[in-house]
């Protein structure tokens, strides 16, 4: 789970213990300082500047202080009283262009006129047009703060996903038209580059993977399914493609992958569902079929959950119960089971989408409060639909009959509740994928990212 670096600036005219006409200082350094405890305390690094700044010679230091630290993920401009605006302006505008994010934060109280700082200043923002966001909380109210985190994690992920490269074995998966990537909007938009590489290679590194190899795998393989796959050259090959993807997205220096896996490689060589699920295991992000937006969608909700991440096809909408069930084709990390049972080993079972087989991952998601999101294009242009959702366990006694109504009941299962309008979410979904994240936070935190890289956000 991503741990954001922010940079905080206290600002106010009225400061060095400057009093009111009643004897206060206008600037409460009480509050100042519960306010940094309250993003420390949810994850939030600071980069704090020991100055309170006025003048436009105090804001120029400031800001390129923050400019200059690669560290530092956005900047969080912090009331301490009013301010000339016009002296800060300038240097604010400055940082912007290197694309950190800016968040005015204003401490609610009429003491210190922390208001009337924090709105001319929010004010000559939005007349010269430079993106920010503003928050209006007390240091103490959680959901306050979650506006401020969720926005710091957002800039987090917008500055990692500069200069990244996200690798893809082979080419479309399928014939999925809608998991296709633009290399140059990719480049514009997020600053990653798509490198491409054809499964020959891939194939050949899993046939060299050696015997000792395959037995330091084995401790880990028990740890997490309870015991090792029967003995087969079928089952032998899924374990060696989950090594070599490794290897080789560690020698291309990958950030991310994606992989056609069928037509070509779970024809000629191996599913991979085991390896995909071992790969989401490891907290990387991925996707199959080519499909770069679920890739993206996946390495979002990896960086920001501290579980691993499932993608399934959005399989069956109940309308009326808003239930929906997630089940992809063998690949969900295994530690995501619940209380139904461990996860298990089971094969990938259709042979017109890889005839070679392979092993793939039978489970029931756990019980948790997340997220439902995917990334694609409409007609060229961004889009995220992102829902709040609840994951569930069907009851024990109905768990059998629940599985069999698909017609594959050995792949995972994902039981979700979607927080939302159905309709409106199924009319902007871009793909079959879902991809599912687990952790309350997520939701805030992918709508944050989507307005700093100007993704459209949509919200059914």
């Amino acid at each position: 789970m991503i741990a954001p670096t922010a940079g905080f600036i206290v600002y106010g005219v009225h400061k060095d213990g400057l009093q009111d006409p009643m004897g206060t200082p206008f600037i409460d350094d009480a509050i100042v300082e519960n306010s940094r405890k309250a993003l420390a305390e949810r994850g939030v690094n600071l980069v704090e500047h020991d100055v309170i700044i006025a003048s436009k010679e105090e804001a120029r230091i400031a800001l390129k202080k923050m400019k200059d630290d690669d560290s530092v993920d956005c900047v969080i401009l912090f009331s301490g009283t009013w301010v000339w605006a016009a002296h800060l302006i300038a240097a604010v505008r400055d940082f912007a262009k290197t694309g950190k994010g800016v968040l005015i934060w204003t401490h609610p109280g009429s003491q210190g006129w922390r208001p009337v700082g924090g709105l001319v200043l929010h004010g000559a923002l939005l007349e010269v047009g430079i993106e920010h966001k503003f928050v209006y909380g007390a240091a103490d109210a959680p959901k306050e703060i979650d506006r401020v985190v969720s926005f710091c994690q957002a800039a987090h992920l917008k500055n990692w996903l500069n200069m990244c490269t996200i690798g893809t074995f082979g080419g479309r998966g399928m014939g999925q038209t809608c998991g296709v990537a633009d290399p140059s909007q990719w480049m514009k938009m997020f600053g990653v580059d798509i490198d491409s590489r054809e499964t020959t290679e891939l194939i050949r590194t899993a046939q060299n993977v050696t015997a000792d190899e395959l037995a330091a795998l084995e401790p880990r393989i028990e740890q997490l399914f309870g015991k090792l796959p029967e003995k087969s050259v079928v089952n032998e090959r899924s374990l060696r493609l989950y090594l070599a993807i490794k290897k080789i997205v560690e020698k291309e220096k990958w950030d991310f992958y994606t992989m056609q896996s069928f037509p070509g490689l779970g024809d000629d060589y191996s599913a991979t569902c085991f390896a995909q699920s071992m790969m989401l295991e490891d907290g990387v992000g991925t996707s199959t079929l080519g499909d770069f937006n679920t890739a993206l969608s996946v390495l979002l909700l990896t960086k920001l959950s501290s579980e691993p991440v499932y993608y399934g096809d959005l399989q069956h909408i109940d309308k009326a119960t808003k239930e929906i069930k997630i089940i992809g084709d063998g690949a969900c990390p295994p530690s995501l089971a619940g209380k139904l049972g461990p996860a298990g080993f089971a094969e990938h079972g259709i042979p017109t989408e890889g005839e070679a087989g392979g092993l793939s991952v039978s489970l029931v998601c756990k019980v948790g409060e997340g997220a439902l999101a995917r990334a694609g294009r409409v007609d060229g242009e961004f889009e995220m639909v992102i829902t709040r959702c609840s994951i569930f366990e069907p009851p024990a006694d109905q768990l059998e009959a629940r599985r069999l109504e698909c017609g594959i009941p050995f792949w995972p299962h994902g039981f979700v509740t979607a927080h939302c309008d159905v309709d409106v979410m199924l009319e902007h979904w871009t793909n079959e994928y879902a991809c599912l994240g687990y952790g309350d936070h997520l939701y805030d935190a992918l709508v944050d990212f989507c307005k700093q890289t100007g993704i459209k956000p949509i919200l059914p």
